[in-house]
């Protein structure tokens, strides 16, 4: 664990932070050297192509023993003022390299940055589209629940309304029935009027058909 760390934190110093301060005295002189502005720039042209090849390189050959000790060597040795190993490797092969293929570099990028360009267009104005769609369906669910409230209280208010009315007729529907329960419950005395058109008394009544069954009887 120690020993795969600690190159990896002298790559840092030795690599960048080192460099990134003598570049820093370069530009901060009072009359700049423009051969040590070159070189610097050099050196970060080639530090760049080699930040992106380490990501390759690391899932290749980071298993070796002396990987994080090699590319702590090739840093230095790139900025170290007695090898002049920048000078060296951006004349003889990174400039060759690229000036062979910058026509076609160049047309690749402008072709990429067109395509990226019309990509990022198109995400924005699908985004503006959806998102003005959003706001409007929003917009429209407010609108729509805000009107139906008022309809939805007033029907809640006519329902009430109308389970009190009915409340009230079944209330009063139920003591009519108590009342003329009541009143049949009651044992009502049958008043019959006799020849004369005078009421005759329920007791009379029953005497009065006992002695016609004898009657019958006797005949």
């Amino acid at each position: 664990m120690v020993e795969s760390f600690l190159p990896r934190v002298f790559v840092m110093v030795f690599g960048y932070a080192y460099p990134a301060y003598e570049c820093y005295k370069t530009l901060e002189n009072n009359k700049p050297d423009i051969q040590q502005l070159v070189f610097w720039c050099q050196y970060w042209i080639l530090v760049a192509m080699l930040t992106v090849l380490e990501r390759i390189g690391d899932a290749l050959f980071a298993w070796l023993p002396i990987y994080c000790e090699a590319k702590l060597a090739l840093l230095i040795y790139l900025w170290s003022s007695k090898v002049k190993g920048t000078s060296y490797l951006y004349n003889h092969f990174f400039r060759n390299f690229v000036s062979q293929h910058e026509l076609e570099i160049d047309s690749k990028t402008l072709e990429f940055r067109v395509k990226t360009g019309d990509i990022a267009n198109y995400c924005c104005q699908k985004a503006l589209s959806y998102g003005h769609k959003g706001v409007s369906e929003i917009f429209q669910y407010v609108s729509s629940h805000s009107e139906s409230q008022p309809r939805r209280d007033q029907k809640q208010g006519q329902c009430t309304e109308r389970v009190i009315a009915s409340g009230q007729s079944e209330a009063e529907a139920t003591d009519q029935r108590t009342r003329e329960s009541k009143f049949e419950d009651k044992p009502t005395e049958s008043v019959t009027s006799s020849g004369n058109g005078m009421p005759i008394p329920p007791n009379r009544k029953r005497w009065l058909r006992k002695f016609m069954r004898r009657c019958v009887r006797g005949n």
